[in-house]
């Protein structure tokens, strides 16, 4: 009975453990301004935790030197482990600002293929609309000149604008 109870208490501190760690991770994904205060509770839990294993295993052992043993051992890694959930901490914050920045760049990628398009697709109107030109120029020029003809005296404002036709071609 007394080992099934043992056991019973040792799986609830394991379980209560992994939940701690589950918390800190999503407590670590959240806003700093709320990430803070869910860190400092966590702490007090994980202290509070290792009170109680130190407890059950003062309990549980005979030994009053082996516990002291253990208890200034696990003193030091829990130190050590404090230390590492630090610096994991400060590599998710990295890793997290990192991937930030990638999807910035992805987004000032995506605009400058966007804006490459648009000129593209606005050089290509001009280009039309240069081609339309060109042609109602080409058009308009030799329909002036029989215009001039029919106006006998009254062509010298036409001659300019023959003039203007013509004159890029040489003629």
């Amino acid at each position: 009975l007394k080992k099934q109870k043992l056991s019973e208490i040792k799986t609830g501190l394991d379980d209560a453990d992994a939940l701690i760690r589950k918390m800190d991770l999503e407590a670590r994904s959240l806003q700093p301004s709320v990430k803070a205060m869910l860190l400092s509770k966590l702490r007090e839990y994980k202290t509070d935790l290792n009170n109680l294993k130190n407890e059950v295993k003062r309990v549980t052992s005979g030994n009053v030197n082996q516990a002291a043993r253990d208890e200034l051992l696990e003193s030091g890694m829990a130190d050590a482990m404090m230390v590492s959930a630090d610096q994991r901490g400060r590599l998710l914050m990295s890793t997290e600002r990192l991937n930030h920045s990638t999807d910035r760049i992805k987004e000032s990628r995506r605009t400058m293929l966007e804006t490459e398009e648009l000129g593209v697709s606005i050089l290509q109107d001009l280009h039309q609309q240069r081609q339309s030109l060109l042609h109602a120029h080409n058009t308009v020029c030799p329909s002036s000149s029989l215009i001039v003809v029919y106006l006998g005296g009254h062509g010298w404002c036409y001659k300019s604008l023959i003039f203007t036709c013509v004159a890029p071609w040489g003629g």
